[in-house]
């Protein structure tokens, strides 16, 4: 029955989100599926709650939809799945702390499960990647790439957080160079090590061509 909710979950997340052009495609989706369940392998917790909240953790994101989602969509999807309501109340747990919710709100996961789910989303935000990932975010939303006089913002609440338009080099500042520190498990702090060098290293580049270095 779990194997195949799985792979009824696979294409319906596929076709919801396949043609997205913000960096939160189809592909996203399984990179995070697939670094979730590797960490699962030495970090423990349950693989099938990791596996689908991995595949559901973006269908209600404030990003792609408007107004508040409250995880409608995943909340609809696993009831029709059949799924044991506790089982559908901790999927849901974990999805809802998956997401940054802004650079002065302090992260709160309740589990071993949101743990691992939301590490593998946010190394996916780190690294070549998640620079790739930053900059098609930034243009899907008409964004600077950016803009000097436009100092990085401090955000208080996730309310405020969702209202950021800044431009997608403050994005660095506001998030993702906060990344590595914000690691739950052993495992990806590990791993996010390389990817923020990575993006330091680029953002010295960008600066210097920005100035025109030599």
């Amino acid at each position: 029955m779990k194997n195949k909710i799985l792979c009824d979950t696979e294409i319906h997340v596929k076709n919801l989100m396949s043609q997205d052009n913000s960096g939160h495609d189809w592909w996203h989706i399984e990179r995070v599926r697939k670094m979730a369940l590797k960490m699962a392998e030495k970090e423990g917790g349950d693989k099938f709650i990791i596996e689908i909240a991995a595949l559901l953790h973006d269908i209600d994101d404030y990003k792609l939809v408007s107004g508040n989602a409250d995880l409608r969509k995943a909340s609809a999807w696993l009831k029709k799945s059949g799924l044991p309501e506790k089982t559908i109340s901790h999927v849901l747990t974990v999805i809802g702390e998956v997401s940054f919710k802004g650079n002065g709100v302090e992260d709160s996961t309740t589990s071993i499960e949101a743990e691992i789910v939301q590490d593998a989303d946010r190394l996916d935000a780190m690294g070549a990647i998640g620079i790739a990932r930053a900059f098609a975010y930034g243009g899907s939303k008409s964004r600077l790439i950016y803009d000097p006089a436009e100092k990085p913002a401090v955000y208080h609440s996730f309310e405020d957080y969702k209202k950021n338009k800044g431009s997608t080099v403050n994005h660095f500042y506001e998030k993702l160079l906060l990344l590595k520190d914000r690691m739950n498990t052993t495992t990806a702090k590990a791993i996010a090590e390389s990817r923020h060098d990575y993006m330091v290293n680029y953002l010295k580049q960008f600066f210097n061509e920005w100035n025109v270095g030599l």
